[in-house]
Order: structure tokens, then sequence, then C-alpha cells
């Protein structure tokens, strides 16, 4: 039996079957849940949001959305900027909260950024840092201070048939940086691209129980599917130990608390508690001897604030569907699952407690991960290890809010990069695990491709 002929086969089964909508699928925030469509999706507080801890969550929105300035300022809540940053604010890159992009012609770099390494690993097992250049490129700094050097990136096509004959290019892209103002780039440097994601429902994947997310790892392929999904074990700052990573693109970070600080201390330049001192590595002299923000001896960004900031992100409502029941989702629905991509995009969890949280707490959620490592295929490799990942492995996205990015953020680019300029682009960049699921998209018709992109569309 051909693959083709299995595909259309599970589907006709499946329709057979399968419910047009699962209980709860058209909430996918479970009770978090908001009913928008509108620029403003991302960007609206959960649904069970008590009126007082809502206000806790209108104090973070502002400081999220507020630049930071430069040091000595009047405004000691928010300055010490830099020395060396990507950002002014955290809104810079989550614009409404929604996903960054790849500069147009002409732009600077904000909502992507180059991860920086060199082989090895530092002492709890993350990236080893680039010399002085540390394992972010700065392109910006204060007065008297140098940026670090300038990132570019060009593409090439790379054309493709669908078995029907219909045509499609993929752009494939290459990072430099030029100017570098620190001395030469070392000749192993490693460059890791990432696009700000969109940061809806984190605080409901912060909340799905570590074990749930185990159960489903499969590092040795032990079933013979071909999916070897596998947890990332991560350095927690705070715990001073290690754990479960679950955020980023490639799951490094093990809570959204450290996702934040450090957010804060490598795009901001700001420091906090977690991370006390300034993001000048060795060799910086500049940086060094800049002027620093806050309190005399106090961080940059204080608990107080940092942990508004966190309950704002932990918060921040994830959107409702758009007709997924009708008739070309569902079907797109049942092509999505035939064609095995719901192997590594679970549709479906449970959260457990979360007593600080009780607004994730004990809800069923739709976000189509299953926040583990996969092997994407040399396509979509950066070469760029970090903690377990190796440099082909990147942690499944979820899925939940993709058919209102361009409503939000006025564009249609996906993937860690932004690289695909469409939804049907990321698909056909997936290669190693995915390669199989990738193959029945390409014998697909275009009435199902259609389809196909109607369902993700309705997410």
């Amino acid at each position: 039996m051909s693959r083709r002929t299995l595909l259309l086969s599970l589907l006709a089964l499946a329709c057979e079957e399968a419910p047009a909508l699962e209980p709860g699928e058209d909430k996918p925030g479970g009770d978090t849940t908001v009913f928008d469509t509108t620029a403003n999706a991302f960007a609206l507080s959960a649904r069970n949001m008590s009126f007082d801890r809502r206000q806790r969550f209108v104090v973070g929105n502002s400081f999220f959305n507020k630049n930071w300035v430069t040091a000595p300022s009047s405004t000691a809540s928010r300055d010490g900027l830099g020395p060396t940053f990507n950002a002014r604010s955290c809104s810079t890159c989550h614009f409404r909260d929604g996903r960054g992009r790849p500069p147009r012609p002409g732009e600077e770099f904000s909502g992507l950024l180059l991860r920086l390494a060199i082989p090895g690993q530092e002492a709890h097992g993350g990236p080893l840092p680039a010399g002085p250049y540390g394992d972010q490129l700065q392109p910006q700094a204060i007065a008297d201070v140098p940026a670090e050097g300038t990132p570019r990136v060009t593409y090439l096509e790379q054309p493709g048939r669908f078995a029907d004959g219909e045509g499609y290019s993929l752009r494939a892209p290459t990072y430099t940086i030029e100017a570098p103002a620190l001395g030469p780039l070392p000749r192993d440097l490693q460059i890791s691209p990432r696009v700000a994601p969109a940061i809806i429902g984190m605080g409901l994947l912060a909340a799905i129980p570590e074990a749930d997310i185990l159960a489903r790892a499969d590092p040795d392929d032990a079933d013979d599917d071909g999916i070897s999904g596998r947890p990332n074990y991560v350095w927690d700052h705070a715990a001073g130990a290690t754990a479960l990573g679950r955020f980023g693109w490639k799951a490094n970070q093990p809570s959204i608390l450290q996702q934040t600080a450090g957010a804060f201390l490598g795009d901001i330049g700001v420091s906090s508690s977690l991370f006390p001192l300034e993001n000048c590595p060795e060799g910086q002299v500049e940086c060094a001897a800049a002027p620093t923000g806050g309190s005399a001896g106090a961080p940059e960004v204080s608990d107080s604030l940092l942990a508004e900031i966190v309950l704002y992100t932990n918060t921040l409502a994830v959107p409702a569907r758009r007709a997924p029941e009708a008739p070309e989702a569902f079907r797109g629905k049942q092509l999505f699952a035939a064609a095995g991509c719901a192997d590594c995009h679970t549709p479906r969890h449970v959260t457990g407690e979360a007593p600080e949280l009780p607004e994730v707490a004990a809800q069923t959620i739709f976000p189509f991960t299953d926040l583990l490592l996969h092997d994407m295929g040399e396509g979509l490799a950066d070469h760029r290890p970090d903690f377990v990942a190796d440099g082909s492995e990147w942690r499944t996205p979820p899925l939940w809010g993709l058919g209102l990015v361009e409503t939000v953020n006025g564009h249609t680019e996906f993937l860690h990069d932004g690289r695909a300029r469409s939804l049907l682009e990321a698909v056909l960049w997936h290669g190693g695990e995915a390669e199989a699921a990738r193959d029945q998209v390409l014998a697909m018709t275009a009435d199902e491709r259609a389809a196909l992109l109607t369902f993700l569309g309705s997410l």
C-alpha cells in the first residue's frame, strides 16, 4: 500500500469514527480562553482572573511595554538600559505579545536575535560563550560603549514541486556579522537565529505535569515509529539544580521566571536578583565601566517588579478558535493527524495543580505541543547545542494562535528564524523526524492542502 493510499484510508477511518470536536477544543486555553479576533487578541488577561489579580496584570503589562532608559536618570524604576542590548523594552520584540519577524531590507534586527557560542560547554552544561561576544550578539549600545557588531541575513531561494506539479519555493537564510567591534570573530563561531515567539498561554504550559511530558518521551524510538522526542535538562538558577526545560526554541529555560530575567539581561541589559551581574563578557572594558541603574547595589529590575511581569506573562490568555467545527477545518484536522503531525504537536493536555496561579490549574488545554526536543533535519539545523539539545533538535512549538499572527503582528513568517513566509512553507521545511509527515503533505492534492491550512488557520 502506498503512503498516499494509506493517508486516504486513515483519513476516511478518522472521519467515520471521530467527533467533529473534542470537548473543550474550541476553547484551547480552557477557562482562561478569550474571545477576541482583533489586533489585541494576544494581549488580554485570562478570563478567569479575579479583579485584584487583574490589577497586577495591568501593572505587569505597563512595564512590559515601557522603554528602559540609560542610567542614571530620574526614572529609577526603569533605568539601567544596556550597556549593550538588543531592544529597549520587552514589547519591542514581542509586539502586542506576538511573534517577531526577520528584518526587511534596510531594517535593523529587533524581533530576531543571534545566539552565539563556540564548541564546548560552560560549567552547568549550557553553550560556551564566544569570548568577548558572549552568548548573544548585542547590536546596540549606550553612549561611549561599542556595539558588538551588525547582524545581516541574506536568502537563497530553493524551488520544489508538490506531487500534483504545483511549484513552491523555500528561502534558505545565511547569517553574518559585520563590523565586529571586539576583535575577530572566532573561526568556530556557532550562530543560532531566534525570532521572538508569541507568549500567550505560557502559564498553562508551565502547569502541565512534568510526568505527563516525560511519559511522551521516546529518546531511543522504542516503538519504532520514527519519532524520538526527548526532554531537555537545563540549569535552573533559582533552584541551583538541573531541571526540565519547557520554554525557548530549544526548551533551554525551566521556568517563566528564568526566561523573563534572562531576557531582561540578555536582550535589554537589565540586571535582576537572579542575574545580578551586568552583561559584560571579559574583554568588554567600556561595558564594564558604564554606569548602572537602580538603587546603589540593588538589581536594576526589583524582585517585586519582576514578579508583576512574570505574573503578566503567566496569565496572557489564549484566543478561542475560529469556526473549528466548519467542515473544511475538520477535514484539515483529520489530514493533520493522518499525516503524523499530531505525533509531535500533541493536541491535548490537562494542567495540574498551580497554587500560585489558580487561573491555570486543572484546565483542559489544546496547545498542540509535546514540549519535547525533536531532530528536525539538516535543513533547520543551527549546529549550536544547547544543554541536552543538539544542533538539529528543536522543541515542538505550540500552535495555538497561529491563525491570528497576521492580524496581531502583520506578517505570516514562521519557524525559529522566520524563514517560512507562510504556514505551508513552514511545513515544507520539516525534516528529520518530521520528514515522513512532510512527504505526506507533498503528496496531498491542492484541495487537501487548502483544508490543512484552514485547520491551522483556525488554531
